[in-house]
């Protein structure tokens, strides 16, 4: 059997057999190459995709993070607010000093000051205070309204005026009242489940 080889083909022959390798080199170019490409393009997509949803939970836990904080924020400075209206202790210290300063402003002469038991209710106590002082009638009334002005809640009850003195052209007045603050009551732990309570087995 004769061996055909590729210089005795005809020059067609050899056109063919030229196409036929080019072709054979493309098939193994988009197999080897393109294919890997492609592949690797479809994952890069797909990553990417993953990343920007990734990203878009990101920027909503975020957004959530910073809608939180500033409510709780505001929810504290809210709290603050409330405690110096009604605080959680009795904070006696505070209350006289607040009395005291309000005293200076008035012009009054704050002789004495007698605390007295609180009087707990529902969700309250009442924290009274029994005032003596000294002053013109317009000082003792500028007393009692910028008492009223404070931020914590006092009120002024059972006022007596009396025992009036003429100092130069001013009268002064004696007067005792009760000032009266409040705190909450602080509520009481509540036993943990399976913990008896007080006297219990």
């Amino acid at each position: 059997m004769a061996t055909l080889t590729l210089g005795r083909l005809p020059l067609a022959g050899k056109i063919g057999v030229g196409a036929v390798l080019c072709t054979l080199l493309g098939v193994a170019y988009y197999v080897l190459l393109h294919t890997d490409v492609a592949a690797r393009i479809d994952r890069e997509k797909y990553q990417t995709s993953n990343l920007e949803a990734e990203l878009s939970r990101q920027r909503q836990s975020q957004a959530s993070y910073f809608a939180d904080r500033d409510e709780l924020a505001m929810r504290q400075q809210k709290q603050r607010e409330l405690n110096k209206i009604l605080p959680t202790d009795t904070e006696a210290a505070t209350f006289l000093s607040a009395l005291q300063a309000v005293s200076n402003i008035s012009g009054i002469d704050l002789k004495a000051w007698t605390p007295m038991d609180e009087v707990p209710q529902a969700f309250f106590a009442k924290v009274p205070m029994r005032l003596q002082i000294t002053g013109r009638f317009h000082q003792i009334a500028k007393f009692v309204y910028e008492v009223g002005k404070q931020d914590r809640i006092i009120n002024m009850e059972n006022l007596e005026l009396g025992d009036p003195k003429l100092e130069g052209e001013d009268v002064v007045l004696k007067a005792s009242c009760l000032a009266t603050t409040f705190h909450l009551l602080k509520k009481p732990a509540t036993p943990a489940a399976g913990t008896p309570a007080a006297g219990g087995k």
